[in-house]
């Protein structure tokens, strides 16, 4: 609701207050940037007190702004309104899930974090198509009012219920284990890296990372915000859009099914640097093929990349640094590629009005999220931890 509604509302939104596809871009900018400031100081804040108070406030403040949204008339209202879902959005989404399982698990790490996505990953399936359907019926404002309500009265309770700061709480190890447990299970734990913000900042790999996660998310967040506008000026019908951005969600449950099993085999490098050129190959593809068979085939392959990527980030920021300090080394992370997520959005925009069309942000995608990869092949992370 946070996210994937804002390109579903954009063109009925630009003809209601008379805005520019650049204008909007850069609304949509605005919450990526609030977010990714906020992101360091949200995972400081989840490494030592938890997350529950944070997620349950942001999850309240979340709805109310969703709400507000449905109320702007002018340009600056809407500015104002992302800027504050953008702190939502660093407040309740998945770095600071991340954060909480990279404490509560080591062994099944992975396996929490595939358990979580999977039920994440129909946000798009649910959500574009949902919306779509309330903005036909109702206009955008109704719907707008019917997600806050939805998001307000299941999330906030949840959060609130479920979430504690550490296992060492409930007298319990990661995993669910106990310290003096004999089993095998406990056995396989073994020491993690403990690596603080400070000596991580100090090491290669921090920021071979952080500039593969930058280039990627350019290319994702571009491409997400722009999507359904993409494939209707590519003449396809609404409903046809609708559903194949729609199918995006269930892509990416599939890639996660797919990677998550694959880090037991292989590298978690090497399953990165495959979901970054898969990445690109959507784009290649939606650029050769505008037709409705490659419509199809960008939306699975860009599903595929955005489920296994989640994955890989998650994964391999705790393999190379450890749980302790997890929340802000990837806040840190989050913060600093802040200039090319929020530019991501509003350079398509910009791109678009200037030449017409979409094709050129494309090809800079490709280039982009191939550099990723390249960026992706310099870090050798841990082996991974024998699952249970």
């Amino acid at each position: 609701m946070l996210f994937y509604a804002y390109g579903v509302v954009t063109v009925p939104m630009e003809e209601t207050l008379g805005i520019t596809r650049a204008a909007t871009s850069s609304a949509f900018s605005l919450a990526l940037l609030t977010s990714g400031l906020a992101a360091w100081s949200a995972g400081r804040h989840v490494d030592r007190r938890g997350a529950r108070g944070l997620m349950t406030l942001g999850s309240l403040v979340g709805a109310l702004l969703v709400f507000a949204w449905s109320f702007v008339q002018t340009l600056p209202q809407l500015l104002v309104v992302q800027a504050g879902i953008g702190l939502a959005i660093a407040a309740v989404t998945y770095d600071v899930a991340f954060t909480v399982l990279a404490r509560w698990f080591q062994r099944d790490r992975m396996r929490a974090i595939l358990l979580v996505t999977l039920a994440a990953g129909f946000a798009s399936t649910i959500f574009v198509p949902l919306t779509t359907l309330l903005t036909e019926a109702w206009g955008w404002r109704a719907a707008l009012r019917a997600l806050a309500l939805l998001l307000l009265v299941v999330t906030a309770p949840l959060h609130a219920h479920t979430l504690r700061r550490d296992p060492r709480d409930l007298g319990l190890a990661p995993d669910g284990t106990h310290d003096d447990d004999p089993s095998d299970a406990a056995q396989d734990r073994t020491e993690e890296p403990t690596v603080t913000l400070h000596g991580a900042v100090r090491r290669a790999p921090f920021w071979w990372l952080t500039t593969a996660f930058a280039l990627d998310t350019m290319a994702l967040l571009a491409i997400a915000a722009h999507a359904v506008p993409l494939l209707l000026e590519r003449g396809q019908p609404a409903s046809l859009v609708a559903l194949a951005v729609g199918s995006i969600g269930a892509w990416q449950v599939a890639g996660r099914l797919i990677f998550a099993p694959a880090t037991e085999r292989l590298p978690l490098r090497t399953l990165t640097i495959v979901t970054y050129l898969t990445r690109a190959a959507s784009l290649a593809l939606i650029l050769a093929m505008p037709g409705l068979t490659g419509m199809f085939l960008f939306a699975s392959l860009f599903g595929l990349a955005n489920g296994a990527s989640t994955l890989a980030r998650a994964g391999i920021v705790a393999e190379v640094f450890g749980a302790r300090h997890y929340g802000a080394i990837n806040g840190a992370m989050s913060g600093l590629v802040v200039p090319l997520r929020v530019s991501a959005p509003l350079a398509v925009g910009a791109l678009r009005t200037s030449t017409g069309g979409y094709d050129l942000a494309l090809a800079i995608g490709i280039v982009i999220v191939a550099l990723a990869a390249l960026a992706v092949a310099q870090v050798t992370p841990r082996p991974p931890l024998r699952p249970a």
